[in-house]
């Protein structure tokens, strides 16, 4: 098999570099400490990119990177990535949202502590300055005050959750999302954005686009209370900085957090010339556990873009953004990876492609079997085949794609199976999500399961009687290959399935001898 060419173009945490090198299908580009001109030389055969805010990717380093398939932003922001000309050129541009989460959150509350005690000055005040004066640094209460969250998102409503700890009364505005992802909070939503600029205390978590970009300006400063603190540890100019500087040096805005500016680094902005604001530059995800969650998802997303398995939070996808709720986006990288898994246990011809559909994720169908095509074909169209072109594919080969919507009748609160018939069988997945992004395989075949739809496994059909699994398990010892988990499940007629997950790489020779075992009835070998 040919390896598969990862370049990772900055800096990330050495736990990434020990993921990439631990594949054997991988080759590792560290082009860290290389000049960004040499980068472009070297960089043309590389099947995936990992950069983040130090390397541009613009015309240049698309132009250069003529074997890409995607690009992995290690971190949330993309405003260096030109998503457009990566669209142009049927690359996938992908990033990692959620793993500095939490260090955002905290970063956040610790402005907001900040905003409402001034204990930067007061620490500075003293320590520097060893002036000892109580009566400079009186601030005010979180508790009973009103906030308003601008972005309920992944970090927005977490923000939430810890000042409404601090008896903070929380007003949320999110056009994006239900009402009542708020409310069961016992949060109060809005779609009047005049609500939050009543608040005492005011905090956007929203990307940067052209909806956001001076979402908080004069205009929306003067409608403000007296008195109010802002906050952002989002993207620089989310609030417009001008107006910033002239809400505060008027009294108009008591006090300001702020991480993140327009033009970076900024260490002469005008905003660090007033005293009744705290800066920091741009932290959000600088917590020791934050890079190496990054490094880590950055690594396994790569991996999956390399081997044409998924897509994790891909960015430029035929699909607008605005249109798919939270609660859909992991059943597409499911979807997807259950298309993949039932190509490799069904190595044939492709005749069609089915999905059936229960609950709620019914109503988004259509994409969802373009990524379950994406996933499908990947098998048989290593280099061709991506979300754009997945139907035109599928057509040209005679290919069958359909869906089909029903009640749920499994118990669960959505459930997705895909059946993928070929010349030689007819191969049923199926999967769900628990929790907010908990994916899981739930059935194959009929046969009932429950494991994540990650690593390296041999899927075993066999008779139903007793020894079956000392003898794989004596086959797998005897070659020094380690069992990381096993799930066994049973069915009608004398038959059961296994799914057993390995820590190494399996050759044919393992699987031929597990094949010539008397309750074997097929054994196949598949990675995701």
């Amino acid at each position: 098999m040919k390896q598969k060419k990862i370049i990772v173009c900055d800096a990330i945490h050495e736990k990434g570099f020990e993921i990439l090198r631990a594949e054997k299908d991988i080759e590792v580009v560290d082009a860290v400490h290389v000049s960004k001109d040499e980068l472009l030389k070297i960089m043309g055969d590389c099947d995936v990119a990992i950069t983040r805010s130090s390397t541009d990717v613009d015309e240049k380093f698309l132009n250069a990177a003529t074997n890409l398939k995607a690009i992995v932003r290690a971190g949330v922001g993309v405003d260096n990535v030109d998503q457009d000309g990566c669209s142009r050129r049927g690359i996938i541009a992908m990033n990692v949202p959620t793993a500095n989460t939490i260090a955002a959150v905290e970063l956040t509350m610790a402005h907001l502590l900040g905003c409402a005690r001034s204990f930067v000055n007061a620490n500075n005040h003293l320590k520097i300055e060893r002036v000892w004066n109580r009566e400079k640094w009186y601030g005010v209460e979180l508790c009973e005050k009103r906030l308003g969250v601008i972005g309920f998102g992944n970090i927005g409503s977490r923000v939430a959750i810890r000042a409404k700890a601090f008896g903070m009364e929380v007003i949320a505005y999110d056009p994006y999302i239900s009402a009542s992802k708020v409310t069961d909070l016992g949060m109060t939503y809005t779609e009047n954005f005049d609500d939050i600029l009543a608040c005492d205390f005011i905090t956007i978590h929203t990307p940067k686009n052209k909806e956001t970009v001076n979402m908080i300006s004069h205009d929306e400063i003067a409608k403000m209370k007296d008195g109010v603190r802002l906050i952002n540890c989002a993207r620089g100019g989310l609030y417009n900085e001008d107006a910033l500087y002239e809400g505060i040096k008027s009294g108009k805005i008591a006090f300001a957090g702020i991480d993140v500016f327009s033009k970076e680094p900024a260490t002469s902005h005008p905003l660090l010339d007033l005293e009744h604001i705290c800066v920091t530059p741009h932290l959000g995800a600088n917590t020791l556990e934050s890079q190496e969650k990054i490094a880590i998802q950055a690594a396994e997303n790569a991996i999956s873009a390399a081997r044409g398995i998924s897509y994790p939070n891909a960015l430029n996808l035929p699909i607008k953004a605005e249109d798919i709720p939270s609660f859909v986006e992991p059943y597409l990288e499911l979807v997807q990876k259950m298309g993949f898994l039932a190509a490799q246990l069904n190595r044939s011809a492709i005749k069609s492609i089915k999905l059936e559909l229960e609950g709620e994720i019914g109503s988004y169908a259509k994409s969802l079997l373009t990524f379950g095509i994406v996933g499908s074909l990947k098998e048989a169209n290593e280099n061709k085949i991506n979300y754009v072109n997945a139907e035109f594919v599928a057509k040209e080969k005679g290919i069958e794609s359909k869906f089909e919507v029903a009640n749920s009748t499994s118990g669960y609160k959505n459930k997705v199976t895909l059946i993928l018939t070929t010349e030689k069988d007819v191969v049923s997945i199926s999967g769900t999500v628990f929790g907010e992004d908990e994916q899981r395989i739930v059935g194959i075949n009929g046969f009932k399961f429950d494991f994540k739809p990650k690593g390296k496994m041999i899927i075993f059909k066999n008779h139903d009687v007793p020894g079956v699994i000392a003898h794989i398990a004596s086959i797998l010892a005897k070659e020094g290959i380690n069992i990381a988990d096993f799930r066994l499940g049973r069915g009608a007629h004398q038959f059961a399935m296994a799914v057993i997950l390995v820590d190494t790489d399996i050759d044919k020779k393992i699987i031929s001898e597990l094949n010539q075992l008397e309750t074997c009835v097929w054994v196949e070998y598949a990675v995701l």
